[in-house]
């Protein structure tokens, strides 16, 4: 159940994200991420035959507690991210490199139906049948940008994303469906002083997870998201999104309050900027006070 997402984009792959978990639990996690293939910071920009070389680390807190009687939580999440893009830029072969702070996350979520607030020892017995949850995701322009660099780590814009989930456990099994849409703010300070604007991005999820005896679990994740189309300076790009990833997830629970995670995805059908492969691994440490 240590679950904390760890990427701010219509590209989430996050199994587990509306289980409830016990009040007062604190999860710290440490996660690295590599993807490699057609990913661009700026999918709008004017590069050909373009690829990418990018290593994301992430460190997040997530807190458990009660909120209104429900199983709730809230989560911050903060990138480094280390890349290399390489491709044709307006005719000539052109390669760069970036270093730094990616916009971090910020995440409440809340079970509306199905998981009460609990103690460690109410969770213990808790039995999951049919949970809905919504969630809320922010994305602050905190990360490094320049204004006079087309490729940038941060967005210099604000990013929102309403989720509803809904969740349904077979025995051992568990299956899952999201629907979110993120919307976005302008970033008024783009490149050549422009603004860029951009349509928002409906996405949803499904996941399909087998737990093990042992608290192990492994899941079969997919997702599908569309919009997104860009405005720079009034003129519309031709870079309208309908991308979908599949994946797996692998979890694993080690001695009291130790876990790890990986997981691997790639693009099944992209247009923009999706058709990359993403491997990541990450670790969790848990405790709990009240």
């Amino acid at each position: 159940m240590l679950l904390v997402p760890a990427a701010a984009s219509a590209q989430d792959l996050t199994p587990g994200a509306y289980w409830p978990l016990p009040s007062g639990l604190n999860i710290v996690t440490a996660l690295n991420s590599f993807n490699v293939g057609d990913v661009a910071f700026e999918p709008s920009a004017p590069i050909d035959e373009a690829s990418a070389r990018i290593n994301t680390t992430v460190g997040a807190f997530t807190r458990a507690f009660g909120l209104a009687g429900r199983s709730a939580n809230a989560s911050v999440t903060v990138p480094i991210v280390a890349g290399h893009l390489e491709g044709v830029y307006l005719g000539e072969r052109a390669e760069v490199d970036r270093f730094g702070l990616g916009d971090p996350r910020l995440k409440l979520a809340m079970n509306l139906y199905g998981a009460p607030s609990m103690t460690p020892k109410e969770i213990a017995s808790y039995r999951m049948r049919t949970i809905v949850g919504v969630s809320l995701s922010v994305v602050p322009p905190l990360g490094q940008y320049d204004e006079t660099k087309l490729i940038n780590i941060g967005a210099n814009r604000w990013s929102f994303k309403p989720e509803l989930g809904l969740a349904r456990a077979y025995g051992r099994w568990v299956v899952e469906l999201m629907a979110g849409v993120w919307l976005f703010t302008d970033n008024d300070e783009f490149v050549g002083g422009r603004t860029r604007a951009q349509d928002p991005i409906l996405e949803t999820q499904a996941h399909l997870t087998y737990r093990f005896p042992g608290a192990m679990w492994l899941a079969a994740d997919a997702n599908y998201y569309t919009g997104g189309q860009t405005t720079i300076g009034g003129k519309q790009n031709l870079d309208f999104q309908r991308n979908s990833r599949v994946g797996a997830t692998f979890s694993k629970a080690l001695k009291r309050g130790h876990a790890i995670r990986a997981s691997i995805s790639r693009g099944a059908y992209t247009t923009i900027g999706a058709d990359f492969t993403a491997i990541a691994v990450g670790y969790n440490y848990a405790w709990v006070n009240r």
